[in-house]
């Protein structure tokens, strides 16, 4: 005969209610950390709020003291009047086909170089990859002259050339950033192509690059945002006005004899918006990219 087992109501409430419990205590754990990344992520975008908040104000507002932080009018009208008082649009053509064809080179150059110092072995690799990330320490001030006689000698200056071709030779920080990510993709996948007849290029572009997105999405992003404000070189290989960039467009505004620095702020938060944009959608791959990258030995 079996003997019937009262359920106790009061114990299967308390196990019942453990799961909630615990799923508290891990939140008011972590709620120090939240309040300390809230606290440091606001410390770096107070200077865009302060950006924002100045293209709306008037002069004697953005110099007033103590600092106004909400306009008490919005200045519209400075936005209108600072993509007015530069060709802003052609400038922002000019920027945007330097920005697509460097992306275009960072991408396509530096995963080919990283697949050669990743995925193929060959003598002094290791050596040669050495010498590679030794020019990181080069600034562009160093190279800036002898790159300039360069291409003023077989007449690139003046044109998007000098702007452009560098970046289908590959850049040594993504070299690396790639690099580390080739190591981590199983060799198997490889050899197994191999097996299947692939050559080299091909298990290159139909194994490893779709299996690299969020790297290829970082370099994107790294190369957006380098071209995209870049200001020395446009200025040094560029003579033409009709060639200009944006950011010679904000020289422009700069060098007036009474520079309307509320115009300036206007263009800053229109150069500001894209990077911000761009980051926002591929910001899922961008931190793939660098988490697994950096987990790569």
């Amino acid at each position: 005969m079996k003997i019937p087992v009262l359920s106790n109501p009061q114990a299967n409430n308390t196990v019942s209610s453990n799961p909630k419990r615990i799923n508290w205590q891990k939140f008011l754990q972590k709620v120090p950390i939240y309040l300390f990344l809230l606290v440091f992520a606001f410390v770096f975008i107070v200077p865009f709020i302060w950006l924002l908040s100045g293209s709306l104000k008037t002069s004697s507002e953005l110099f007033a003291d103590p600092p106004v932080w909400i306009p008490e009018t919005f200045q519209w009208s400075n936005y209108k009047e600072a993509f007015t008082s530069f060709p802003f649009l052609l400038y922002l053509k000019n920027t945007l086909i330097i920005v697509f064809f460097t992306c275009m080179g960072a991408v396509l150059s530096n995963s080919l170089i990283a697949y050669g110092f990743s995925r193929i072995e060959w003598k002094g690799r290791n050596a040669v990859f050495i010498i590679v990330l030794a020019t990181l320490m080069l600034p562009f001030q160093v190279i800036m002259v002898p790159l300039f006689l360069l291409f003023k000698e077989i007449n690139w200056v003046g044109t998007y050339l000098p702007l452009i071709v560098p970046h289908f030779f590959g850049n040594p920080f993504f070299i690396f950033l790639l690099r580390q990510f080739f190591i981590g993709i199983p060799k198997e996948l490889s050899e197994s192509a191999r097996m299947d007849g692939a050559k080299e290029l091909q298990i290159y572009w139909k194994v490893i690059l779709p299996l690299s997105k969020p790297v290829l999405a970082t370099v994107v992003i790294f190369q957006f945002i380098e071209a995209w404000r870049d200001f020395l070189g446009p200025l040094i290989f560029l003579n033409d006005n009709k060639l200009y960039t944006l950011s010679l467009g904000v020289q422009q505004i700069m060098s007036q004899n009474d520079p309307r620095w509320t115009l300036l702020m206007a263009v800053g938060v229109a150069m500001t918006l894209p990077i911000i944009i761009i980051f926002f959608f591929l910001q899922r791959y961008f931190i793939q990219g660098i988490t697994f990258t950096g987990s790569k030995g």
